[in-house]
């Protein structure tokens, strides 16, 4: 919470002015029953109506300042909260981007986007509030017990009596209540999570006939986030009546302290009407109060999940180094590399040496869990080795730069992601200095031309979030084109080439194998056929390098190797013979 609160120092004018504005309008309002208590007591009882208007008149300026005042603090107070909360989601979006992929698969995807949205938003309400209240209610409360004090001492120890009961019982309920709510929220995140899910997944819902499944499984969350809502509004609904209850006793009380103390004549009627609206303020002040507290515990408790990845520090520190390819000729070695993606699992790479030389097509083949993805994400460094060293041209990876390892080495994810705008600004990603010209080298050198020319506005087109009016296999190839832009010197494609046809499949290979440029390619696939022209192949297997060679030495030394061949062909073979 200190943290966050830090980003107030930049609003101190604001974080002054919003409570200082507060305390004059407390200070105006606790004037209106003296002011109402002196109409009564001179003007009604003399009949002068001139001295009624006079005062009447006052009472109007003193709540128009009082409006002015609570507009006023009502301003800076949200100017603060909102814009400390701007620096609080600009500095935070800042330490997500900087995490490496360890914290963001530690954290998870769906925990950082509620942290910067409804966490951020539950800090920025406790803050505008408690700039207002903190200081206001407070005041409000013992302002008005020392006023009636000075009006009269036996009608004031009512107040004396009654603020302590009122307190306990408005508190007693709130600190049973912020514990169920906290209950209700984490129900209400299940019951998002459940409602996402099912919107997200919608279409498989459908294909498996699974919506009345779908719909108790919603009836079931809802059903428990319902039964939690009505525990904690049962025991809410207790405030209203129970405050209520406690005030009219204390005004029973008052009355009749002050009917005794106006028929002896030791005060005025007005004066015992001027008591009856302290009593109300105090009452509205005390509920705004706990109120607030039930705010600021909720912000509390987002301030301290936002606090955690605030606080999170990088693993990763890297170098100054930029990637010289001409240096040397070994594009990747990988030396003895072992990976454990956290320190109490399991080793995902074991042991796993090889080298590659610069303009090689290199293919990463094995069964699922194989450690793949995991291999080739050691390159761009999205992981550091747990041992062993992972060099490009010749230097261990740590010693580059983050901007200069990205800009060498580019990689085509698994799932093929765009991002709204148009087809030009996403291939922009690669290069922002692209010409049209080398946008469409990239897309024809991605098979992915023909997607553009067959729209109407060409690389104008626009893209949907997601990329969600293209298909799976278009959204691959422009994912290509994107990272082709870009020219690097190592192009990886993790599986990246699964949405395509044969035909398309080997068009791309081909073109990517006729580039000038020398590029290293590294083929992450499933696919025998589509790595067997590859000048390497790494055959890994539950983490191991099982074999390493070319397609024809593999087929004869890697029993790995051959029954994934043997099971993506055999059958082909057998039915071309029998065609025949």
């Amino acid at each position: 919470m200190k943290r966050l609160l830090s980003f107030l120092r930049h609003h101190k004018k604001e974080s002054i002015l919003a409570p200082l504005f507060k305390m004059l309008e407390a200070a105006f309002d606790l004037l209106i029953p003296l002011i109402m208590a002196d109409i009564i007591n001179r003007g009604i009882a003399g009949r002068d109506t001139p001295y009624i208007l006079q005062r009447a008149g006052l009472m109007i300026l003193v709540g128009l300042v009082g409006l002015i005042c609570s507009i006023t603090a009502q301003y800076f107070a949200a100017k603060a909260a909102v814009e400390s909360c701007a620096g609080i989601r600009h500095d935070l979006f800042a330490r997500i981007q900087s995490l490496g992929f360890s914290e963001t698969d530690s954290l998870g995807t769906s925990t950082l986007i509620t942290r910067m949205t409804s966490d951020v938003n539950q800090v920025q309400s406790g803050l505008n509030l408690f700039l207002r209240l903190f200081l206001r209610s407070p005041f409000i409360v013992f302002g008005a017990v020392a006023l009636a004090f000075t009006i009269n001492t036996k009608a004031a120890l009512v107040f004396a009596i009654m603020v302590p009961v009122l307190a306990a019982a408005i508190f007693a309920i709130m600190l049973k209540t912020i514990p169920q709510y906290r209950d209700v929220q984490t129900r209400l995140d299940r019951l998002t999570a459940l409602a996402r899910e099912n919107l997200t997944g919608v279409r498989v819902v459908r294909a498996f006939g699974r919506e009345e499944d779908e719909v108790h499984a919603f009836e079931r969350a809802n059903g428990a986030f319902w039964n939690s809502q009505l525990r904690v509004g049962r025991i809410s609904a207790l405030l209203n009546p129970l405050t209520a209850a406690i005030l009219n006793l204390a005004l029973v009380a008052l009355l009749q302290t002050g009917a005794v103390e106006v028929d002896t004549g030791h005060i005025a009627m007005g004066d015992v009407v001027a008591l009856v609206n302290y009593l109300n303020q105090i009452l509205i002040e005390l509920i705004k109060l706990a109120n607030l507290i039930i705010q600021m515990t909720k912000a509390a408790a987002c301030a301290e999940r936002i606090d955690k990845v605030l606080a999170m520090e990088p693993q990763m520190n890297f170098g100054r180094r930029q990637p010289d390819p001409a240096s040397a000729d070994c594009a990747v070695e990988f030396g003895h590399v072992s990976l454990r993606y956290s320190p109490t699992g399991g080793e995902s790479l074991s042991d796993i040496s090889f080298r590659v030389k610069k303009g090689q097509t290199v293919g990463i083949i094995g069964g699922t869990g194989s450690g793949k993805t995991s291999l080739v994400s050691l390159i761009p460094r999205f992981y550091d080795a747990s041992s062993g060293s992972v060099k490009l041209f010749g230097t261990d990876v740590r010693e580059y730069s983050r901007e200069s390892l990205r800009s060498t080495v580019s990689v085509v994810m698994q799932r093929a992601q765009l991002f709204s705008g148009t087809i030009r600004s996403n291939l922009l990603w690669g290069s922002p200095g692209a010409s049209d010209a080398d946008l469409w080298r990239a897309l024809e050198t991605a098979q992915a031309s023909e997607i553009v020319r067959a729209k109407a506005q060409g690389l104008d087109e626009p893209v949907e979030q997601g990329g969600r009016n293209f298909s799976g296999g278009q959204k691959q190839r422009l994912s290509i084109a994107r990272s082709l832009v870009s020219n690097p010197e190592i192009l990886i494609l993790d599986d990246s080439s699964s949405a395509l046809d044969f035909a398309t499949d080997a068009a791309l290979r081909r073109a990517l194998r006729s580039l000038p440029s020398g590029m290293t390619v590294f083929i992450v696939s499933q696919r025998a056929g589509s790595i067997a022209g590859a000048d390497l192949i790494l055959v890994l297997d539950e983490g191991k390098l099982a074999g390493a060679g070319k397609h024809a030495e593999l087929l004869e030394s890697c029993p790995v190797y051959r029954e994934i061949y043997e099971s993506q062909f055999a059958e082909a073979e057998k039915a071309r013979g029998a065609a025949k």
